[in-house]
């Protein structure tokens, strides 16, 4: 979906290599990385290239994870993957949503941010539900200034208190439907086979390689 000739369009493949990850954010990197090694892509960080973080300025999780993968590709001359993902909870209109890390304050401090929604979903009454999902939306832009795009999801409840320390961000607070652990307490290799950002890559893998 990377222009508006949908299909028409072919998608464009990529090729063993270096691939920037347009993020800053050490977690995302990783997970990001362990799911590329399979396929001969040599990965570097936005933030070891010292690139600067993009003013996110989109109203979707796609639009945020395109402008952040076109800013890497051009800056840097490499093709780039940006991931922009986030945790909708139904009884709170689905935010924090695309402003998921902005719940944490200057600091992104996800500490503060899990207790925040927690709050709010306390706030709504004993009636509020705890249903919530996460979205990821990977972009794939190349130097010319094309891109591709996927989302994924995953669907699940959030679960006080926070439980776990094996994953990033509100993974300590999501339990993924059909399981009694949080994405915090999870194997990490478990949580790849079935998070928003597995789903996400899958797509990307199937369309790319």
């Amino acid at each position: 979906m990377s222009d508006d000739f949908g299909q028409e369009q072919a998608i464009r493949k990529l090729g063993p290599g270096k691939l920037v990850i347009a993020s800053h954010n050490p977690g995302k990197v990783r997970e990001i990385g362990d799911l590329l090694a399979p396929f001969g892509i040599e990965t570097v960080s936005a933030g070891e290239l010292d690139l600067p973080e993009p003013d996110e300025t989109g109203t979707t999780f796609i639009a945020n994870a395109e402008l952040k993968a076109l800013q890497a590709a051009d800056l840097s001359g490499l093709p780039a993957l940006a991931d922009d993902s986030g945790l909708c909870v139904e009884a709170l209109n689905g935010d924090p949503g695309i402003f998921s890390a902005r719940w944490g304050g200057e600091t992104k401090d996800f500490g503060i941010a899990m207790q925040r929604v927690w709050q709010a979903i306390e706030a709504k009454g004993p009636d509020a539900g705890h249903g919530a999902h996460f979205i990821c939306a990977l972009a794939l832009a190349w130097p010319d200034g094309h891109v591709e795009a996927f989302e994924g999801r995953v669907d699940g409840i959030i679960s006080w208190p926070p439980r776990g320390d094996k994953g990033f961000g509100y993974d300590p607070i999501f339990q993924p439907l059909g399981h009694t652990i949080s994405f915090g307490e999870m194997d990490p290799q478990k949580k790849h086979a079935m998070s928003h950002r597995a789903d996400a890559f899958a797509q990307l893998v199937a369309a790319v390689f």
